[in-house]
């Protein structure tokens, strides 16, 4: 390295912000946001020393959405610049140590102090085409489906996932809009429908599904109850029927904004829901936890027709004449 790289060198590390900066990037991207949280250091100075290492070819950035991520370029990191950070993050400086303590605590703050998650993963090492909605569509392929029932299908988003890997596929909701956007959506699968019927009373025979989907309508239901049973009931034996609604919260009012009539349901309080309906409950357990705030729940119940009568009902006495 020439005397001018090494002035140079010297020049960008001679901030105390700047190095704290390396040393936090060092390991990991981390976000403005993040480093701001992190450090205290007001938002435009964190991008003006950013926007400096960048220039200096000591930090890298990455787009994702409308955020940038940011970590040590270490391709293009001077080895002077490298052995100084190094040596700075292996210090116990309190200023350095006391950015290392902040970050663990808001990451367990995010995660609600749970461990980082396949979310968590995936939101921040992006790569092309690796997305959620790639994976639910790959996941989705697994599938072999007879005919199934969408409760509160809404758009028919969720349907329009499975709908290749259905015998039949039937959406329904209250809204004649959300009801047309299905059908429009569906509009290449010929053995889909769409239709406007409420989950209290569903017009179907006994006995006609072989899963029903809940996704998210439980708690907009006004009698979740009785929507259970009408699930139960068109659901043929050896059925099964998946639900995801939200935990048990007390954020009513954020989500009663939308509609919500319910603070959500425990596992359970699900639980007995689906044993009443006359369900036999194979799981009711919390399914994931939303990483911001107010960090609400989201509860996965999976329950099957049983496909014969209770011993009790098989050993009754048969009825005279």
């Amino acid at each position: 390295m020439n005397l001018a790289r090494c002035v140079e060198t010297c020049g960008v590390l001679a901030d105390e912000n700047r190095l704290r900066l390396c040393a936090l990037l060092r390991d990991r991207e981390l976000c403005v946001t993040e480093l701001v949280r992190v450090t205290g250091i007001s938002q435009s100075r964190v991008s003006t020393h950013l926007g400096r290492l960048r220039e200096a070819g000591f930090v890298r950035d990455r787009r994702q959405g409308a955020q940038s991520f940011y970590g040590l370029a270490t391709d293009t990191l001077p080895g002077a610049a490298k052995a100084i950070i190094d040596d700075a993050a292996a210090s116990r400086d309190p200023t350095l140590t006391g950015d290392q303590n902040r970050l663990r605590e808001w990451d367990a703050e995010r995660r609600g102090g749970l461990p980082e998650s396949l979310a968590d993963e995936m939101e921040r090492y992006y790569s092309p085409g690796r997305t959620w909605q790639s994976l639910a569509v790959g996941i989705a392929a697994l599938l072999r489906l007879g005919d199934v029932l969408d409760v509160g299908s809404g758009d028919g988003a969720a349907a329009g996932t499975i709908a290749p890997y259905c015998r039949t596929l039937t959406c329904i909701d209250t809204n004649a809009r959300l009801i047309g956007a299905a059908r429009e959506r569906l509009t290449a699968h010929p053995h889909c429908a769409a239709q406007i019927a409420d989950a209290h009373a569903l017009p179907f025979p006994d006995a006609s599904f072989d899963t029903v989907l809940v996704f998210h309508t439980l708690t907009y239901a006004e009698r979740p109850a009785r929507a259970l049973s009408e699930c139960a009931r068109v659901l043929r034996p050896g059925g099964r029927l998946v639900v995801l609604c939200l935990n048990q919260h007390t954020q009513h009012e954020l989500t009663a904004t939308y509609g919500e009539r319910h603070p959500g349901f425990s596992p359970r309080a699900l639980r007995g829901l689906l044993s009443r309906a006359g369900l036999e409950v194979t799981a009711s357990d919390v399914a994931c936890r939303e990483a911001k705030r107010p960090h609400l729940e989201v509860v996965l119940a999976i329950a099957d027709k049983p496909t014969r009568v209770s011993r009790r009902e098989d050993d009754r006495p048969a009825k005279k004449g």
